[in-house]
């Protein structure tokens, strides 16, 4: 009887086995959200790629556990965002949602996964509702708050002495976050603050409006394809070497293939640039230049960064992404070595790092890339961070 018995244990035993083995052997589903279509389709595309060649380096494992990447475009509607949040949720069931790289559509989607218990790893936007009072217990923001590279530009513009500038962004949240941002660190008031449609590619009323009104500079934010037709007008209109321009998330790895030499001198600031002198960094860059044929961007970089901190969480976790508390532990810890070099979570969940000023200018192959040109912003923390009550 007690051989039986011992005999029917084992055979517990080895099927209970088999079936942690099986589930076990389940890759972790992650969805990334991105602009895949449409002017800002180069943003999502790189996001896709960076974090896409992460996952081949690694056999198709991250920290190495088996995973699934599934790829939603956005199409830079909230509206899409959201049916898209439902889909991941009741159909595909994902533990994890990277990407997302505005902030309209981060609005529309983050509450909903939150709800649902899923984390996101944002690689792109950063709206600051999320960084301060509507701050959430499963959003994580690799990439930064929107405010912090419009803070490291306003910085460079008071160490330059400009006295009179005028903002220009697209009329949404990011826009105005990055507005607010330069203005934090650019003290004197400016000289004026135009808002344009979101999808508006035609700015001759507007540019006519800044050249009437002679300021030192022009400060702008327009990223992806919005950006490569901002610029070319600008350089058309041969506003370039009359008023210096000033950018964020404007001339970068996305847009220069397609500005080239009529981005030569622009000013851009970030956390990121392909020449921040890091090991790291300089893998990186050779390995998505070798696979792609292009430079990458800062959306690159920060979807690069935002697969390293899940391969990390996963390695500390085993891949059990079941218990949460114990996953979002691993990933507060950024136990990661980032692109960027400093790099750690606020108790918000955003980023602390340095920020940087970069130049438009040709590499040694003739190329438009963007050279640093100096630091301005230290272990740099947003605004918003003692807003978050989540903790």
């Amino acid at each position: 009887m007690k051989i039986r018995q011992l005999a029917g244990a084992a055979c517990v035993a080895l099927a209970l086995g088999a079936t942690a083995s099986a589930l076990a052997a389940e890759p972790v589903k992650i969805a990334l959200v991105a602009e895949l279509s449409g002017p800002s389709a180069a943003l999502g595309q790189d996001k896709l790629d960076a974090f896409m060649m992460v996952v081949e380096q690694n056999g198709g494992k991250l920290g190495g556990v088996p995973v699934q990447v599934l790829s939603r475009d956005s199409q830079l509607k909230p509206e899409v965002a959201n049916q898209i949040a439902e889909e991941l949720i009741d159909k595909e069931k994902v533990s994890i949602v990277t990407g997302i790289s505005f902030s309209n559509v981060m609005m529309a989607m983050a509450r909903k996964l939150d709800a649902a218990d899923i984390v996101v790893v944002g690689s792109g936007a950063g709206p600051a509702p999320l960084a301060g009072g509507r701050c959430l217990p499963n959003v994580f923001v690799v990439s930064k708050q929107n405010d912090q590279f419009a803070e490291a530009m306003g910085q460079y513009a008071t160490l330059q002495g400009y006295k009179r500038v005028i903002a220009m962004a697209p009329n949404y949240q990011a826009g105005k976050d990055f507005v607010n941002g330069f203005k934090r660190t650019y003290t004197t008031a400016l000289v004026d603050e135009i808002y344009t449609p979101l999808n508006q590619l035609d700015f001759s009323a507007e540019l006519a409006r800044v050249e009437s009104e002679k300021p030192d500079a022009l400060y702008v934010f327009y990223p992806g394809g919005l950006g490569v037709s901002f610029v070319r007008a600008y350089k058309q209109l041969g506003m370039v070497d009359k008023v210096p321009l000033l950018s964020v998330s404007t001339v970068d790895g996305t847009t220069l293939p397609a500005l080239k030499d009529a981005a030569l001198g622009v000013m851009h600031a970030s956390a990121w640039g392909p020449d921040l002198d890091n090991p790291v960094n300089k893998q990186f860059v050779a390995d998505f230049e070798a696979k792609y044929h292009r430079i990458p961007s800062e959306y690159a970089a920060q979807s690069y960064d935002a697969a390293q901190l899940i391969a990390s969480a996963l390695a500390k976790t085993g891949g059990n992404v079941a218990d949460r508390e114990a996953f979002k532990k691993a990933l507060s810890a950024a136990d990661f070595k980032s692109v960027r070099g400093n790099f750690s979570f606020n108790t918000n969940q955003f980023p602390i790092q340095d920020f940087y000023a970069f130049k438009v200018v040709k590499d040694a192959q003739g190329n438009a890339t963007l050279q640093t040109v100096t630091k301005v912003l230290e272990n740099s923390k947003d605004a918003y961070y003692q807003e978050c009550k989540r903790r």
